[in-house]
C-alpha cells in the first residue's frame, strides 16, 4: 500500500454491530489486489485478495449463493 493512508470502506449493508469487512476501492489499479481487513480490529493484519477472488467473492455475497 502506499505511504498515504488509504479509505476504508464498507459495504453500505453492513449492520451497525461491527461484523464487517472493509477495503480499499481506490488502490486496486496499482496493486493488483483488494486490501481488506475486520473493521472490529482496524490496527490489525490486512490481507491482499487477488481482484478476481474478491470480485467472485463480491458476487456470491450478491447473488446468496455463499452459505455460512
Amino acid at each position: 500500500m502506499t505511504s498515504e493512508s488509504p479509505h476504508w470502506a464498507k459495504s453500505s449493508y453492513s449492520n451497525t454491530g461491527g461484523s464487517c469487512v472493509e477495503w480499499v476501492p481506490g488502490i486496486v489499479s496499482t496493486t493488483g489486489a483488494v486490501p481488506v481487513r475486520d473493521s472490529k480490529n482496524p490496527a490489525g493484519p490486512t490481507l491482499a485478495i487477488p481482484v478476481t477472488a474478491f470480485t467472485a467473492f463480491v458476487d456470491g455475497v450478491k447473488s446468496g449463493s455463499l452459505h455460512r
